[in-house]
């Protein structure tokens, strides 16, 4: 329990999204004996009255698990951090974790202080990327800048020219490290300097990627990593100024180099692997962080288990959902891009099919993503399915972007070289009366 006199402190953790690892640090503020309080959508309010300022819910400190990655309006959320931070102690300052959010800054950054990272390059020219794209060799890495669980990342073909932008976002070019076997790299999660665990995370067959989003297998490595591997962790989260991040690192020729930072990285596939889980420890910072005590015995038994059920303090959700999805149409205006470019093209929306299906002409013409794979595809016309290979795209809807694995086929004998399979519809209601190709659907100038 904590000391009296600060047994009145409550730890606020600032989450919009309903995340696991959100639940499990709100519920490890309470098993250490404190209040916490979940700041939602639901429940923040900020006033301003006679030059008096007033904030709901009540609370001491702050632990800042804004996901800017997956905003549609990361500005907003930056903002509404700054708020906070000028009025709290905060763990993962705003500025810190918008460096993290890019990846190229966060890679600037690090080079900057000589801790190693793959060679990159990042142009806002198509002439200047493409003339620079030869030093990788044959095959680079192709991210988008912002990006998460592995959504937006491509190895590629050099031998052909990029885009400098993938829909609405930034890309660069970065060095493709090859490894013996499997594709591997390490994660460490790191909170106020502190090694909590690691795990190797391997690439599932025919993937290169190692997210376990994607399918990937992860191994404990917390006391094989090697001290240097560990201290380059350290030193990456201390540089970019993060009080806790997941570091991703890869061996190349002995040195261990800094391949992303997560300000906000999962918990599930570290406890599966290590039996360890960061959110007791992060607890325990934001309450010392805000001048209460806790007992490290107890965080360390706390990290046995990960707790990410709901907790007490989670806000009543309103009767209404403000935010309805919202509505597409039958026949849809979409942009599509890939490595080379984006075009502007009209999709239909299938809610009965599974996956979205690209045109093999419009794949090719936009530089989608290699193919990671061949699918059977059925439909209850055919008796037998076809063979069609998959690729990686990224589609905009109104402004939007979303990263899918589509389907290649042939669609020059369709109306509509794209088809909306329900990974992207799944976020929508489809209005199948509502058509953009449609004059009548057009609005007036």
């Amino acid at each position: 329990m904590p000391a009296d006199s600060h047994a009145d402190l409550t730890v606020g953790v600032l989450g919009l999204h309903s995340s696991k690892e959100t639940k499990a640090i709100l519920n490890a503020i309470k098993a250490l004996g404190y209040d916490a309080e979940w700041l939602r959508r639901e429940n923040i309010a900020v006033s301003i009255t006679d030059g008096e300022l007033t904030v709901e819910p009540d609370i001491d400190v702050i632990a800042n698990r804004l996901l800017l990655s997956t905003s549609t309006h990361p500005a907003d959320e930056i903002g509404l951090a700054r708020l906070f931070e000028n009025l709290y102690p905060m763990l993962n300052r705003p500025a810190p974790v918008t460096t993290a959010m890019h990846k190229f800054a966060t890679a600037a950054a690090l080079a900057d202080a000589d801790i190693p990272v793959p060679d990159a390059l990042l142009a806002l020219s198509s002439e200047r990327l493409n003339t620079g794209r030869e030093r990788f060799g044959e095959q680079g890495v192709y991210k988008t800048a912002i990006g998460t669980h592995g959504g937006g990342a491509w190895v590629v073909d050099l031998a052909e020219p990029v885009n400098p932008r993938v829909g609405d976002r930034q890309a660069f070019l970065q060095q493709f490290i090859e490894r013996d076997g499997r594709p591997r790299d390490t994660r460490v999660y790191i909170v106020d300097g502190e090694h909590i665990g690691s795990m190797y995370r391997y690439a599932p067959d025919g993937e290169w990627r190692t997210n376990v989003s994607f399918g990937g297998k992860v191994e404990d490595a917390t006391d094989d990593l090697p001290a240097a591997a560990v201290e380059t962790a350290r030193r990456a989260a201390d540089v970019i100024g993060l009080d806790y991040a997941g570091v991703d690192l890869i061996e190349t020729d002995g040195e261990w180099q800094v391949l992303e930072i997560n300000p906000t990285a999962g918990f599930r596939g570290l406890f599966k692997a290590t039996g360890r889980s960061p959110a007791p420890y992060i607890a325990a910072l934001a309450i010392e962080r805000g001048g209460g005590s806790v007992d490290p015995d107890r965080v360390a038994e706390l990290a046995e288990t990960l707790d990410d059920s709901k907790p007490a303090c989670m806000p009543r959700q309103p009767s209404l959902e403000p935010n309805e999805p919202a509505v597409i149409g039958y026949i849809e205006e979409v942009v599509v891009s890939g490595t080379r470019g984006s075009r502007l093209v009209m999709a239909k929306s299938d809610t009965g099919a599974t996956r979205t299906s690209i045109d093999s002409h419009l794949a090719t013409d936009i530089g989608s993503g290699p193919i990671k794979d061949i699918i059977t595809v059925r439909s209850g016309s055919l008796k037998q399915g076809k063979s069609r290979p998959v690729v990686d795209i990224v589609v905009g809807v109104g402004g939007t972007q979303h990263t899918v694995t589509a389907s290649v086929e042939d669609r020059s004998h369709m109306d509509f070289p794209l088809l909306l399979g329900r990974d992207i519809l799944e976020h929508y209601h489809v209005d199948v009366t509502r058509r953009a190709d449609s004059a009548d659907d057009r609005p007036e100038e």
